[in-house]
């Protein structure tokens, strides 16, 4: 077992050919399907929805989904992405009114959670990252 995955995010896709680009990278190896979904508010892009996490399990992609949600509220669209096939939901806790709601929420569904801080932690000397927390 490896201590990484490869996650490529779809945003570097070419949308019109989407299924079959991420056939491709999932065939040269990624494990993990990446979404970075902003909603032109939390941060200032608007990308994709759960429509299009769906449309690839249609397509047949097994692999994983990390669904980023970089929108507020964030609560408001997790159960969309946990229906549409989402594996993990990672948010930022500052979009989030109650951390421990949006945890629960998460967990609630089909999708594990995942906390993302834009902040780095003091070092503890320990490499080991959780699982149910990342680095964004």
């Amino acid at each position: 077992m490896t201590d990484f995955w490869i996650a490529p995010s779809i945003l570097s896709a070419d949308f019109a050919k989407l299924g079959a680009e991420v056939d491709t990278v999932l065939a040269a190896g990624a494990d993990i399907v990446h979404f970075d979904v902003m909603d032109n508010h939390y941060v200032p892009n608007l990308t994709i929805g759960p429509m299009v996490c769906e449309a690839l399990r249609k397509h047949g992609i097994t692999a994983p989904i990390d669904v980023h949600l970089m929108v507020k509220p964030v609560d408001r669209i997790v159960p969309d992405f946990a229906q549409a096939g989402a594996t993990w939901i990672t948010f930022h806790p500052e979009a989030s009114e109650h951390v421990d709601r949006t945890i629960e929420l998460i967990a609630s569904t089909v999708a594990s959670p995942v906390w993302c801080s834009t902040r780095r932690p003091r070092s503890t000397g320990s490499t080991t990252r959780s699982t149910r927390s990342t680095w964004c």
